[in-house]
């Protein structure tokens, strides 16, 4: 396709137009950046706590980290406000076309997740199936009632499917979760 006063040709790819090959963790931070920018919500991705061990100053523009080591373990990747609910959550990609397995997430993540629904936080999990190039919303107390129930070493995506919410993509906003929270926690 060519648009008016412009030399550029643009190609529609066969590939879904949904992610456009974007990492979960940018499009949730687009979806973010929009629900700030139109004072829907404030969700912002948890910084990772680290030491700093050793860094190189080549000159004061350019200095870069060369070792450091994780603090203490990181809880869930991202947490904020959305119409008065303190929302909890962890965002996930799994490549599998069967399951996801338990072994990508931590057990301190796990706790964390169960802390925090005890004192009355809305909580999920975010994970997308790029091999369907799906996202899905999961309860926190779902997958965790699930992961505790034994036996098994990882969440099978037949499960997904039949108790995970799939959540839609837009251009504005390509992971946008709080309309599905919204609707499934009732907020």
């Amino acid at each position: 396709m060519k648009y008016p006063n412009s030399n550029k040709v643009y190609v529609r790819s066969n590939h879904s137009a949904a992610h456009r090959g974007m990492s979960l963790e940018e499009d949730i931070n687009k979806s973010n950046r929009y629900y700030l920018t139109n004072d829907i919500a404030v969700v912002y991705k948890k910084p990772t706590p680290i030491t700093i061990v050793k860094v190189d100053y080549p000159r004061r523009s350019a200095a870069r980290i060369t070792e450091a080591y994780f603090k203490v373990p990181s809880t869930t990747d991202y947490n904020g406000i959305f119409k008065g609910k303190y929302l909890d959550f962890e965002a996930k990609e799994c490549e599998s076309k069967t399951s996801f397995p338990f072994s990508s997430i931590h057990t301190h993540q796990i706790r964390h997740l169960s802390d925090v629904l005890k004192h009355g936080a809305i909580a999920f999990i975010i994970l997308r199936m790029t091999c369907y190039d799906k996202d899905f919303l999961i309860k926190a107390n779902d997958f965790i009632a699930f992961y505790n129930s034994g036996g098994r070493k990882s969440l099978p995506y037949a499960w997904i499917e039949k108790n995970g919410f799939e959540i839609p993509y837009s251009f504005q906003k390509p992971c946008d979760y709080l309309a599905v929270a919204e609707k499934v926690f009732k907020i």
